[in-house]
């Protein structure tokens, strides 16, 4: 039997809470940690190694590029200074030509979807100090040196072209390029979100070609947005192809910059497919082309001839649901020409293979009943691979290196917790980042032998500040989900805790396919919940069926089905909570953002009055309203399953809903669109179910930008206080 205790109502609570921690340690605010950025943790960027692998650069306050040496730290040069040039007061970023002779500098930024965007760009000649404007007709996009030659290639207005540095010469090399109906060299808006890149052309080794994606989007439907922003609001239009709609037509070409001639690559006779990556082999003609057919549970490799087309099939993976690792970790080549190594799930967990092409032979490099998460890089000289997994538990990341053949494995981190690395360019020292949930980013330089070298940030600022504001531990635990299956999870009790009191149980929820949030880290909300603790809040996460790190068949398990078991997971540990007798079950609430928000509507239109309240932020409502590579992958197309579409969409639940129920969403949002919330505002009117709803003019999936954050967490911690 519980044991009842009353805790105060807001505004009693704030008052309670506001003294207690007056007396006892600060008090965490909104203020401190999204205007003061206090609890905002201190990372190590924009560390480029320079190709010796001693000495890397940063980029000193947009100004200057300074060499330091990886040994001691201390700094070498300064490699430029826009100090010295009226042409540019700043710059982004910047890249090195191959043989480091020339910066390419970005400047003027303007931003276009997540990845995508504009700038102008200039050159900065070391040899003779001199600054070069790439181009003056006009903004471009992600342009990229050659690798043998003084040349740049960029995207303007949907056409590559190619700038000569020593002519000054512009020559455009494809000419069809128009808005909303044709782009080359660059990835339409669902290519960029769903295969996670922005350039889509490619110096061949030698500089002698360019391959390049072209996109045919006239078939694609019209999605359209509007922007309020003056006397008359502007209209945004592009193309979305929504699950179960046409795609763009996609096809690979190659250029030659002595004849002139553009090849087309033949990637079979099947036009509804995807070709989420391409990349030049060792061999200066032959491309590599990953091909994934609609469905993507059938991936092949291609080996396709630069000059005449032709393909040949060197690999292929077939999979009963669908292919999960099609992008950058599938395949990285070797130097031998023959082999590449292969990231893949064929043995029901994500594994690195050695995969000889010429011969047709696999050779397996990691094994175990745990996952790689990721290949941080291969050094080829050593024959050795450096890569992440969980093969100490599922809650932790390390970091391991293994030889090509799968001998002499190394554990290069040694702290629990989560770990991810960077490396020199000649592997002779790597950056670690470690973390835990209850301790932020500590960043260590080490040589190659695994001697740490120094320190280059331990967070001890915000740790102290942790301390002073009395940050609660997060604990790890297990929730049985009433189906035979133990869920991962974590609890963040209120400082002072008594178990003879009962606290209500705020939720955070994310849930979505091949995602994970229960991980020993630092998390980006972290501070936000500790704000909550403060005010009398148990917090709690749960990883339902679906997410990551678990195998396979934990990961695949909702495919079809998108929602389904997620929900029947989260609501059954929503009552184990709910039975624990320091937790008040009559006032439970979930909040989540994106598929999160997805997650939060469907439990709380399926949940049967079991939360109290929910906030759902950029929510799908209905998985026929997003796109179609994310969507099929896991759903197939509302043609094929529309049993699964409709199961699972809050929009056909909403007369189920129970609570209180804030929805918010930005009215830009080009991801997750504002017409998922408005079409389920309209079925909860006919539900005649009362909810409340915000707003973001001109914000899209992030909802992010000037006094937004601050002013979206205020709005919701005080719905959190006020109605849970």
């Amino acid at each position: 039997m519980k044991v009842k205790s009353f805790i105060p109502c807001f505004p009693v609570i704030v008052l309670l809470f506001a003294v207690q921690f007056s007396l006892n340690g600060q008090e965490i605010t909104l203020e401190k940690i999204y205007k003061e950025h206090l609890f905002s943790s201190k990372s190590v960027r924009g560390i480029n190694s320079m190709r010796d692998g001693d000495h890397y650069t940063i980029n000193g306050e947009g100004r200057r590029i300074i060499k330091y040496a990886y040994s001691d730290g201390k700094p070498v040069d300064t490699l430029f200074n826009a100090s010295q040039f009226s042409e540019i007061e700043s710059f982004n970023a910047y890249t090195f030509h191959p043989d480091e002779t020339m910066i390419l500098l970005t400047t003027e930024v303007e931003r276009i979807y997540r990845r995508s965007f504009r700038a102008e760009y200039y050159v900065f000649d070391r040899s003779s100090d001199k600054l070069h404007r790439v181009s003056n007709n006009g903004k471009q996009q992600l342009a990229a040196f050659s690798p043998v030659a003084s040349k740049i290639a960029f995207v303007r207005k949907n056409n590559i072209f190619i700038a000569d540095l020593a002519s000054g010469e512009e020559k455009q090399i494809t000419l069809d390029g128009e808005k909303n109906a044709i782009i080359n060299g660059a990835p339409d808006w669902v290519y960029e979100e769903e295969f996670g890149f922005s350039r889509g052309f490619y110096w061949s080794p030698d500089g002698r070609r360019i391959a390049f994606y072209r996109f045919d989007e006239r078939r694609v439907k019209e999605f359209t947005m509007t922007y309020y922003r003056e006397l008359y609001p502007e209209l945004y239009t592009f193309k979305y192809p929504k699950a179960g709609e046409k795609n763009a037509l996609v096809s690979i070409h190659v250029y030659d910059l002595e004849t002139g001639k553009t090849s087309v690559m033949d990637t079979g006779d099947e036009t509804d497919q995807y070709i989420p990556r391409i990349e030049w082999t060792r061999d200066p003609l032959t491309l590599s082309i990953i091909r994934l057919n609609r469905l993507q549970n059938h991936v092949e490799v291609l080996h396709c001839d630069a000059v005449s087309g032709s393909p040949e099939v060197v690999y292929e993976e077939t999979n009963d649901a669908y292919i999960s690792e099609a992008t950058d970790d599938m395949i990285t080549y070797l130097d031998d020409g023959e082999s590449f190594v292969l990231m893949s799930e064929r043995d029901a967990y994500f594994h690195l293979y050695r995969y000889n092409f010429k011969e047709g032979t696999i050779s397996p490099i990691t094994a175990g009943e745990w996952d790689v998460s990721g290949i941080i890089g291969i050094d080829q000289q050593r024959g050795r691979v450096y890569y992440t997994s969980y093969e100490a538990s599922t809650l932790e990341q390390h970091v391991y290196s293994i030889k090509l053949n799968g001998k002499r494995k190394r554990k290069l981190s040694g702290n629990k917790g989560y770990n991810t690395a960077s490396f020199s360019a000649s592997f002779a020292y790597y950056i670690m980042s470690h973390s835990d949930a209850n301790n932020p980013a500590r960043y260590t330089l080490y040589n190659r032998e695994g001697d740490v070298i120094r320190v280059l940030e331990d967070n001890s600022v915000l740790k102290e500040e942790t301390r002073r504001h009395r940050f609660s531990p997060v604990e790890f635990l297990t929730v049985p989900n009433g189906a035979g299956t133990d869920l991962h999870a974590y609890m963040i009790k209120p400082p002072n805790f008594d178990p003879d009191k009962e606290y209500p149980l705020f939720i955070y929820v994310y849930g979505g396919p091949e995602s994970q949030n229960v991980v020993d880290r630092w998390g980006r909300r972290h501070a936000w919940f500790q704000l909550l603790a403060q005010e009398g809040y148990i917090i709690a996460c749960v990883d339902n069926r679906g997410t990551n790190g678990r195998g396979e068949a934990f990961r695949k398990s909702t495919y079809m089905q998108l929602g389904k078991l997620e929900t029947e997971d989260q609501l059954a540990a929503a009552r184990w909570f709910g039975d624990l007798a320091y937790v008040d079950a009559s006032r439970m609430g979930m909040f989540g953002w994106s598929y999160g928000g997805f997650m939060t509507s469907l439990c709380m239109t399926k949940g049967e009055g079991l939360l109290k309240m929910g906030i759902a932020v950029a929510p799908v409502t209905n998985w026929k309203y997003y796109d179609t590579i994310y969507t099929e992958r896991f759903m197939r197309t509302p043609q094929e399953n529309p049993e699964g579409y409709a199961d699972n969409s809050p929009i056909h639940f909403a007369d189920g809903l129970e609570g209180k129920f804030l929805l918010i969403h930005g009215s830009t949002d080009d991801n997750v669109h504002f017409q998922n919330s408005m079409e389920f505002f309209r079925e909860l009117v006919k539900a005649d179910k009362q909810f409340d709803m915000h707003v973001y003019p001109n914000k899209n999936h992030g909802i992010y930008g000037g006094n937004t954050t601050y002013h979206i967490y205020r709005k919701m911690t005080s719905y959190i206080l006020e109605h849970l």
